[in-house]
């Protein structure tokens, strides 16, 4: 068979491929590829460079998702709120448990999820273009996890100034610099982030005269 004989054939293998993927198998797949491609491009990534990304048609797209918009909508869950754990708020707010103990757990499986490409940069991407996606992912983020730290923070509290959300923020936006040190400024980051990580636990802690024990 000569090479453009074999290239046809490969062409026909792929496209009878595609063809047979159950409309489950393909939505995920289209979802993947769309995370790969707007942490790649930016949110102004159109859906006719996604679909040659993907070896399928425009059309093919719109039958799965009617708008960018709707795609976009499938990207946010996918990269932010399938990776919030639902036991998460239970647990930070388990008094059995010290509280820098919680917030160690907390951090170190949270930032193994967030510490990745395709979530720092599409995050990077959607605050620049102003998108609804990143604001309400933050408000959604307060009110489950930091708002919850706070009042154990502030029940804990053994100093004169209590604690507001702004020091909430200032522990939770120093750990997430870790990763975009590394995946959006290219710098050197930590080799071991956890030791990071619980440095910066220890002196939101402190500010409050909280001990590692309570």
């Amino acid at each position: 068979m000569n090479t453009e004989a074999k290239a046809g054939q490969a062409a026909f293998d792929s496209a009878a491929t595609r063809q047979r993927l159950p409309p489950k198998e393909r939505r995920e797949q289209i979802v993947a590829e769309a995370v790969r491609f707007f942490a790649d491009v930016g949110l102004d990534g159109n859906t006719r460079d996604l679909a040659k990304r993907l070896g399928v048609t425009q059309s093919l797209l719109f039958r799965y998702f009617s708008t960018k918009d709707e795609l976009l909508e499938a990207v946010y869950g996918t990269v932010y709120l399938d990776r919030l754990s639902p036991d998460w708020p239970e647990r930070l707010c388990d008094r059995g448990v010290p509280l820098r103990a919680r917030l160690i757990a907390f951090y170190s499986e949270y930032s193994a999820l967030i510490f990745q490409r395709e979530w720092m940069r599409i995050f990077m991407f959607s605050g620049l273009a102003g998108a609804a996606l990143n604001r309400r992912y933050l408000e959604h983020l307060g009110e489950v996890i930091l708002g919850p730290l706070l009042e154990e923070t502030a029940r804990l509290t053994r100093t004169a100034r209590r604690p507001i959300m702004e020091d909430v923020w200032d522990l939770h936006g120093g750990i997430v610099y870790i990763g975009i040190r590394q995946h959006i400024y290219s710098m050197p980051a930590p080799d071991d982030p956890e030791e990071a990580i619980a440095r910066a636990i220890d002196k939101y802690l402190a500010a409050f005269g909280i001990g590692p024990q309570d």
